[in-house]
């Protein structure tokens, strides 16, 4: 089989890494996103997936313009048997969606048609959900809108964050991939249309949604910072500065009646009140300085002690 493969982030490698071991595939080029800059030097950085195709000299193609015509002539010249998209980052137009002679799959890390849209698994985190999955599709027109290949069910523990189970989705989801691929090209595999009446959306995360309110209760809070790790985490303010929170807990002390907000520190550690029981923060880090663990940040901001954070 000539596949293409769409990907950008550390989530699709995995995907690209099996789909490259297996003896019946031949991947004739990689399509990612274009180097970006990264941190506060603004180095110009490569896709973890474009590292990944040079390790294993694929051809990539990074294009700014995917209706480019010249691009498309490329693609078509390859005279793939399938597309497939992980997490590419951007929706592919028609006129690439038309090139290969099976379709497109694309991975979704959800169990479609709940939770269609960029941001799957921190939505299924945020919103307190015990399991989620991972589910094969064929591409149409609309968003996360195809026909069903295959699906499995992904238990959420209660300490798993937005890393730990996207490593879950894609150790479940690689071979499940391949495994669709060989049966929809042998005619094996039959499409399941989606309930399309049963689906819900999750927007693009932004960087202000992990702002803290701190009328929310301990859990909604604690599972917003398993959900925005590693990015974007969560935060409050504190005298006019961003005060990240880097590590939290619900609090099992007998520390009670602690007003929403409100800093309580007891023992060596730090907590803060919430709607229900307060919080424990484990790590903290002020703006402009280095992330600390709790005792470490009393000893030098002791002030803090009974002061409101919003």
């Amino acid at each position: 089989m000539n596949i293409v493969f769409f990907g950008t982030p550390e989530f699709s490698c995995e995907f690209l890494n099996a789909l490259s071991k297996d003896k019946d595939i031949h991947i004739s080029a990689v399509i990612t996103q274009p180097d970006k800059p990264v941190g506060r030097k603004k180095i110009m950085t490569p896709s973890p997936v474009k590292v990944l195709s040079r390790e294993n000299n694929i051809p990539v193609f990074t294009p700014k313009n995917l209706k480019d015509t010249d691009f498309i002539e490329q693609l078509t010249s390859l005279k793939p048997d399938l597309f497939i998209i992980v997490a590419y980052g951007k929706i592919l137009p028609k006129s690439i969606l038309d090139i290969p002679m099976y379709g497109n799959i694309n991975v979704h890390p959800s169990l479609l048609p709940k939770y269609r849209g960029p941001s799957p698994v921190q939505s299924a985190i945020a919103a307190g959900e015990r399991q989620t999955g991972v589910s094969i599709m064929l591409i149409d027109e609309k968003m996360d809108h195809g026909p069903i290949l295959a699906q499995k069910t992904i238990k959420i523990s209660s300490t798993d964050d937005t890393e730990s189970l996207l490593r879950k989705s894609s150790d479940i989801g690689a071979p499940m991939l391949i495994e669709s691929i060989k049966q929809l090209i042998s005619g094996d595999l039959t499409p399941t249309k989606q309930e399309h009446d049963k689906a819900t959306f999750c927007k693009l995360i932004k960087k202000e949604d992990g702002r803290i309110d701190w009328n929310e209760s301990a859990a909604i809070i604690y599972a917003k910072s398993r959900a925005y790790t590693p990015w974007p985490g969560i935060y409050t303010n504190w005298s006019g500065k961003t005060l990240k929170l880097h590590s939290i807990m619900i609090s099992d002390e007998s520390i009670t009646n602690v007003e929403p907000g409100k800093i309580v520190i007891e023992g060596g550690k730090v907590f803060i009140g919430t709607s229900t029981q307060p919080i424990e923060v484990l790590e903290l880090q002020l703006e402009g300085k280095k992330r600390m663990p709790a005792k470490a940040f009393i000893s030098g901001h002791s002030e803090i002690d009974s002061q409101i954070v919003s």
